[in-house]
């Protein structure tokens, strides 16, 4: 796929949803960098149909996590796997036409030549997003209350990180196995609404966290700078 590429989404209404994702990506980094993959899926292959996976980095803290945003596409002549800037893959969506334009590829950062297992998962539990949002919600207002209790010329990023590592490495009530921090990241994101189910998944050191509008992946034990797996989460 040359990075004058065009890619026409089977339903013309996903355009504003990918936008909103990357307009969300860069209020956390406007010079964020985000992996795309087009692929052929086995249901669609026979249509020359496929899908598309937009993968952004969350800096919560010191541990990044990585959210997923795929979309079906209404045609793939030919396969894709690249690093664009998320600046200018937003400024390619049509939310008119139902199109995507292609930048033309970046050196990215390390995290994008690394992704979470495509296979292997196996389920953890479910929940529904309306028994999440309170723990979440609380969480949200701590970390508030208590970084701005942190005197003025103390509170470096450093501090406000080390806070919010505290927080959000907590279990989530509605699925024990998996850090609070999964549910945050989804939340920030775009991919929590009110009344969806939501499902945990592992694989290996990896854990998942699905919504009906997007995935995020996060490490069982995170690092900081951790790594990430080696192939695409579709």
């Amino acid at each position: 796929m040359t990075s004058t590429a065009t890619l026409a989404l089977a339903d013309p209404a996903e355009a504003a949803d990918l936008g909103g994702f990357l307009t969300r990506l860069l209020r956390f980094d406007r010079a964020a960098a985000v992996r795309l993959q087009a692929v052929q899926s086995p249901e669609t292959a026979e249509q020359g149909a496929g899908v598309l996976a937009v993968f952004g980095r969350l800096p919560l803290g010191t541990t990044g996590v990585i959210a997923v945003r795929t979309a079906r596409l209404a045609a793939l002549a030919q396969a894709a796997d690249l690093t664009v800037s998320a600046g200018q893959l937003l400024e390619g969506v049509d939310e008119d036409g139902g199109t995507v334009a292609v930048p033309a590829p970046v050196t990215g950062p390390a995290w994008a030549g690394l992704l979470p297992p495509r296979t292997g998962w196996k389920p953890l539990g479910a929940a529904a997003t309306d028994q999440v949002f309170p723990q979440l919600m609380s969480g949200v207002r701590e970390f508030k209350e208590r970084s701005a209790a942190v005197p003025e010329h103390h509170r470096s990023r450093a501090v406000l990180d080390e806070l919010a590592d505290e927080i959000w490495s907590r279990p989530l009530d509605a699925v024990p196995e998996l850090p609070l921090r999964a549910a945050h990241a989804a939340y920030v994101i775009g991919f929590l609404h009110p009344g969806t189910p939501l499902s945990a998944h592992r694989a290996g050191s990896w854990l998942r966290l699905n919504a009906p509008h997007g995935s995020v992946a996060v490490r069982a034990a995170a690092a900081p700078g951790a790594g990430l797996g080696l192939t695409p989460l579709l």
